[in-house]
C-alpha cells in the first residue's frame, strides 16, 4: 500500500468549485470528467471526442463505451447529464467565499443525452473555452445523488481509477480498479492527513510515507539521495486585488505607480525563501493565452512621476486588508511590499482578517479598502476574465475594474472556435492591461513534492495536482 501525506483531506461534494489541490488530488482518483487538462490544450476523458458549433454555442460529445461506476451501474449520456445539470445549480459550485460559480458558465444551458453515447450541451452564449469548467465537472453514479444531497460526502461512487475503501478522521484507503485509462502502479494508497510540512518531510526521509505534498521550499531541499524533490511550478497567481471603483486606486496613473514600484524578486525572497517564479503577466505562463508581453521595469522615478500627477505629490496612504492564510505568506508579504512601497511615498494602513472565509465574502462584496491580498488561482484564461476583470458581469472578484477594449477582446475571444486564434486575443488583452493594471502581480509558487526513491521521469500534470493513478512504481516501505 502507498502511503501519500497531504495538509489536509477534505473529501466535499464533487459538484462543489475548488482549486485545492489536496482535494481535487482524492477527486481525481474516485471520478472522471467528459475531458481533461493536457498542457494548454485537453485530451479525452470520459469522452473520446467532441465537436463545437461555429458560433460556439452548442457542444457534442461522443462518450466512451462499456464505463461503469463503481457500484456496477453503466455511466452513459443520461448519467453525465444529471452530473452536469446538477453542478449548475446556483446552490452548487460553492467555493470559498463565491456562491454559484458553475451556475455561471451553465446555469442557463440546455444539457441533453440525444443518444446513450451522446452528451449536447447548447448555452445561450458563446463560450469557445467550455472544456475549462468541464475538467472539473465530475461525474457521480446517480444512486450517490442522495448521499450528496444529504450532505454525506464519505461514500463517493464515480468512474475513476480507485474506489474508496475505508477511512477514518485521518486517512483515507481506496483500491484500484479495472480503468479504461489503465492499470495505477500501485494497487492500493493511503491518504494520510498531516498539517505540519517538517512532519511530511521527515515521514519521507526516514521510510514511513512514500510521498509527501505541499513541502517547505528550503527545508526539502535537505531531503535526501535516496529520495526525489520534485519542484513544480504552480498556475496559482499570487497578487493584491485594486479596489479601481473608489479611492486613489480608481486613477490607472496610481495603480501603474504601485506596480512600477514591485520588486517581484526580493518579495519572494522574503516572503517565501525563494520559493516562487516573478510573475509578469496577468495569469501564469502555464495558462492558456498568457502571452510574452513583460510587465514594465521598476522604475521609482516614473512611479514617482505618476503619483504626482495623480495629484498625490507628497505620497499617500493606502488601507490594506491581509489574511493570516491562503497565501499563509501573506503577512510576510505584506511587510516587504510595505517597505518598497514607502520608497515612493506610499504608506500602507495594514488591517489583519484571521477568518478567512469571511475575509473571503468581504472581498467578493466589495468591501476591501484600497487593496487586499489574494490568490489567483483558476487554470483558466477565460475564467480569469470573466470572474475578474469584466465590468460587465461584476464577478465574485472583480473590484471595480473596467477597461472597455479588454472587454471587447473578451467577447471576441469567448465566440472564437480556433485555439491559436483565442489565444492571440488574450494575450492581446493581457498586454493592454499592463499599462492599465486591475491588479498588483507579483509571484506564482513553486510546489515541492517529496517521493521515496528515484524518479527522474515523473512530473506532475500542468495544474500541479497529484494523480495517485499516474504515480510511479513507489516500492515498500
Amino acid at each position: 500500500m502507498i502511503t501519500l501525506l497531504q495538509a489536509r483531506l477534505p473529501l466535499r461534494d464533487p459538484h462543489d468549485c475548488t482549486d485545492g489541490a489536496d482535494e481535487l488530488c482524492l477527486y481525481e482518483a474516485f471520478f472522471d470528467t467528459l475531458v481533461r487538462r493536457d498542457g494548454t490544450g485537453y485530451a479525452p476523458r470520459l469522452a473520446t471526442s467532441w465537436t463545437v458549433s461555429p458560433d460556439a454555442r452548442t457542444w457534442r460529445f461522443t462518450l466512451r463505451g462499456g464505463v461503469r461506476f463503481h457500484d456496477g451501474t453503466v455511466c452513459d449520456a443520461a448519467a453525465v447529464c444529471a452530473s452536469l445539470m446538477r453542478m449548475a445549480r446556483p446552490d452548487k459550485g460553492y467555493t470559498l467565499g463565491a456562491p454559484g460559480v458553475w451556475a455561471q458558465y451553465l446555469g442557463d444551458a440546455r444539457i441533453t443525452a440525444p443518444d446513450g453515447q451522446t452528451v449536447q450541451i447548447a448555452l445561450s452564449h458563446p463560450m469557445a473555452d467550455l472544456p475549462d469548467v468541464l475538467v472539473q465537472g465530475y461525474i457521480v453514479a446517480p444512486s450517490s445523488v442522495a448521499d450528496l444531497e444529504a450532505g454525506v460526502t464519505t461514500r463517493p461512487v464515480g468512474t475513476g481509477p480507485y474506489r474508496l475503501t475505508a477511512m477514518g478522521k485521518d486517512w483515507i484507503e481506496a483500491e484500484a480498479v479495472a480503468h479504461f485509462a489503465g492499470t495505477p502502479a500501485s494497487a492500493r494508497i493511503r491518504w494520510q492527513a498531516e498539517p505540519d510540512p517538517a512532519r511530511r518531510l521527515a515521514a519521507v526521509q526516514d521510510g514511513r510515507a512514500h510521498l509527501a505534498a505541499a513541502l517547505d521550499y528550503r527545508a526539502s531541499q535537505g531531503l535526501g539521495p535516496d529520495c526525489t524533490r520534485l519542484e513544480t511550478l504552480s498556475p496559482v497567481a499570487i497578487i493584491y486585488l485594486l479596489n479601481a471603483a473608489h479611492g486613489p486606486l480608481a486613477d490607472a496613473r496610481v495603480r501603474l505607480a504601485l506596480a512600477l514600484a514591485v520588486d517581484r524578486e526580493a518579495l519572494i525572497g522574503a516572503a517565501v525563501h525563494g520559493g516562487a517564479r516573478p510573475l509578469h503577466g496577468f495569469v501564469s505562463p502555464l495558462h492558456f493565452g498568457a502571452g510574452t508581453a513583460p510587465a514594465p521595469a521598476r522604475d521609482l522615478s516614473a512611479a514617482r512621476a505618476l503619483l504626482a500627477k495623480a495629484g498625490y505629490p507628497d505620497g499617500l496612504t493606502l488601507g490594506l486588508d491581509c489574511p493570516t492564510r491562503l497565501p499563509d505568506e501573506a503577512e510576510r508579504l505584506t511587510a516587504a511590499l510595505a517597505g518598497q512601497l514607502a520608497e515612493i511615498g506610499v504608506t500602507l494602513d495594514v488591517h489583519i482578517h484571521p477568518e478567512r472565509e469571511d475575509y473571503a465574502h468581504m472581498v467578493r462584496r466589495k468591501e476591501i479598502r484600497d487593496l487586499c491580498v489574494f490568490d489567483s488561482s483558476p487554470l483558466s484564461t477565460f475564467r480569469v476574465l470573466h470572474e475578474k476583470i469584466d465590468a460587465r458581469i461584476a464577478g465574485s472578484w472583480w473590484e471595480g475594474y473596467h477597461n472597455p477594449k479588454v472587454e471587447a477582446l473578451i467577447d471576441q475571444g469567448r465566440a472564437t472556435t480556433d485555439d491559436a486564434a483565442r489565444a492571440a486575443i488574450y494575450a492581446r488583452a493581457y498586454a493592454l492591461m499592463q499599462a492599465d493594471p486591475p491588479w498588483l502581480t507579483l509571484y506564482n509558487p513553486i510546489k515541492i513534492t517529496g517521493l521515496r526513491g528515484r524518479h527522474p521521469g515523473f512530473a506532475l500534470p500542468v495544474d500541479a495536482v497529484i494523480r495517485v493513478a499516474d504515480l510511479p512504481q513507489l516500492g515498500g516501505l
